[in-house]
């Protein structure tokens, strides 16, 4: 009798399942336009199978002939005005007038620290946000940095040798004066107050007038590369010899870091949300005030990633090459691979560009990994970009190198197995060429993965388990110079 009740209450059980697994087909059943709905739901993770290694290049908008002017994209030299406004924290042009008789408010002055020191973490300001970029706007020394560093040529010796002296540069609530470097605190106030954790952000302020440059490393919490590369180019700067602001924020993604994660608590890629909103989501709200606390205040961005898990890429830039001023842009990283990408929605380089920001992404290595050999590369790729704007003076610079530039695809496996690869990252690779194999270990087949392409290995998976249509090799195929 007891096993007749437990019987009937299980399929009693099973049926209701049964008939709530069939719910959302008979509701597709009942309403046709329910199916659009059902198949682009909004997702709880973002793009967790592949990462913007290969989705942005998959789906990236093709290269488009750089001699038309007439392209959508050809409208980015509107778009400085709209950055100074922002940089400046104007709504709208009625309001600049009465900022000019607000500045008597004092302000905290950053204390000079040598990068090099070790110093204790600095307190977190509590930043009204607009406010202290409005007190500043006319201050900065960086609206328009390059037309003011060359002097004129019937100018007297004296002139032509002196630079510009720079002004205070104003960050998250503290002044940095001309000359001095710092170490700020970046915090997004999405915790517990007493348990919040701030963010360090570095700042060099040139003793000489220039351009600002902002560098972000692991905005994916498992991309060690980038923390590096941000330190090194960061603690090699002398104040008295820059031309110029440098701000790094070695760890975007503090909580990501701490845990080994590329995602944030909630398991959302921060780089998907990006210029963020201030009322949205967890990765809304940290995107919106990285934003606007520190990148507004940029004139250029770079911003390191590595390979996702499991992947590597041979360092090198994406790029919008279809943006005239970002293709300009890439010219300065000495000889790095600089690959085609139009970027994705959500991504920091995509909103950078629309706010007037001059960005780009830099690819080195795989995650998880300190790799000296990558690291080398983007921070000799950073001195060069400052050289070429004129920020910093490099001796042995022979000649003027350019950047390779690739258009690329990536070749998946087309069977489950074991990857053995017979490439390495940054071999150059002709079309039929055998790239490795995918070993089934229980029938014992291999399956040769073979190049369509005569080009270069820019990424690819390390020796792992794989499935059939998994993105293996990531090649380069090289395309013409931007504007030749």
């Amino acid at each position: 009798m007891l096993f007749q009740r437990h019987h009937h209450r299980t399929t009693h059980t099973m049926l209701a399942g049964f008939f709530l697994a069939l719910a959302p087909f008979s509701a597709l059943a009942d309403n046709p336009n329910a199916q659009a709905v059902s198949e682009t739901p909004e997702p709880l993770v973002a793009q967790l199978a592949e990462d913007e290694s290969v989705e942005d290049v998959v789906h990236s908008e093709p290269r488009r002939d750089t001699q038309k002017k007439s392209s959508p994209k050809a409208k980015e030299p509107a778009q400085p005005e709209a950055k100074k406004a922002a940089k400046a924290g104007k709504q709208s042009t009625p309001t600049s007038e009465p900022n000019a008789t607000k500045p008597k408010q004092p302000r905290k002055i950053a204390p000079n620290v040598d990068l090099k020191e070790v110093a204790p973490m600095p307190e977190p300001e509590p930043e009204p946000a607009p406010e202290p970029v409005q007190d500043d706007a006319t201050t900065t020394g960086t609206a328009e940095p390059q037309e003011q560093t060359p002097p004129a040529e019937g100018e007297p010796e004296m002139a032509e040798a002196e630079p510009i002296p720079s002004e205070a540069f104003t960050l998250l609530g503290n002044e940095v004066l001309p000359g001095t470097s710092t170490r700020l605190a970046w915090t997004p106030n999405i915790q517990i107050a007493g348990l919040s954790q701030t963010t360090p952000v570095l700042v060099v302020n040139g003793a000489h007038a220039g351009p600002t440059l902002c560098l972000t490393g692991a905005i994916h919490g498992d991309e060690l590369n980038g923390i590096e590369i941000v330190r090194r180019a960061m603690y090699d700067l002398d104040p008295a010899k820059l031309s110029g602001q440098v701000v790094g924020v070695p760890i975007v993604n503090l909580t990501g870091f701490q845990q080994g994660s590329r995602y944030l608590p909630d398991r959302r890629d921060l780089n998907r949300y990006f210029p963020g909103r201030s009322d949205g989501t967890l990765a809304d709200r940290i995107a919106h005030s990285l934003f606007n606390s520190v990148i507004r205040h940029c004139d250029m961005l770079v911003d390191i990633h590595t390979g996702s898990l499991k992947r590597t890429n041979l360092p090198q830039l994406r790029a919008d090459m279809n943006n005239p001023e970002v293709a300009e842009f890439t010219k300065g990283f000495d000889r790095m691979a600089v690959v085609h990408s139009s970027g994705s929605e959500g991504m920091l380089r995509t909103a950078a560009v629309n706010a007037g920001i001059r960005a780009v992404t830099l690819e080195a290595g795989e995650s998880l990994r300190i790799q000296e050999h990558q690291i080398k590369a983007g921070v000799n790729s950073l001195n060069s970009l400052m050289e070429k704007h004129g920020m910093i003076s490099r001796m042995f610079v022979w000649g003027d190198p350019q950047p390779v530039y690739y258009d690329s695809l990536w070749i998946r496996a087309q069977h489950g197995g074991i990857l053995f690869s017979e490439v390495e990252l940054g071999d150059r690779i002709s079309e039929g060429q055998i790239l490795g194999y995918v070993a089934d270990p229980i029938t014992n087949e291999q399956y040769p993965i073979r190049s369509n392409a005569n080009g270069r290995v820019i990424g690819m998976a390390v020796d792992q388990v794989v499935m059939a249509g998994f993105a293996a090799y990531h090649i380069g195929t090289e395309a013409e110079v931007p504007g030749e």
